[in-house]
């Protein structure tokens, strides 16, 4: 998902030039996408980033290596483009964890995507 701006030139046979108005054109995203986390190994905050590609209900949460949910960071309905969340080690009850792998999983309607995250003390 982007967007991108145009402007068209015409360069007469005199020299000059004329520009048109500058035109926006937004490209949707075509698939969902989970970007890796960054920074990754990370302490104590880390980012996680998605492209929606359409509106969606959106869950996105952090598990650790057991499978067992540590945070929730969303749970809502979202319009497509670009999300952006930090995570900040800490589990739902504000509690930091401890080092070690955890995982990012972005459920997007139908679609599951997941991310191994590194956090190192």
């Amino acid at each position: 998902g982007a967007e991108y701006l145009y402007t068209l030139s015409v360069v007469l046979a005199d020299g000059s030039e004329v520009m048109s108005q500058p035109v926006s054109v937004s490209v949707g995203a075509m698939s969902l996408v989970l970007n890796p986390n960054y920074p990754n190994p990370f302490n104590p905050v880390t980012t996680i980033s998605f492209v929606l590609p359409e509106r969606a209900h959106v869950m996105l949460a952090v598990y650790d290596a057991q499978g067992k949910r540590i945070r929730e960071l969303a749970n809502t309905e979202m319009e497509g483009g670009f999300k952006s969340f930090t995570w900040d080690g800490r589990n739902s009850l504000g509690t930091a964890v401890g080092s070690g792998v955890y995982f990012c999983r972005l459920d997007a309607g139908k679609q599951h995507l997941t991310q191994k995250m590194v956090l190192v003390k």
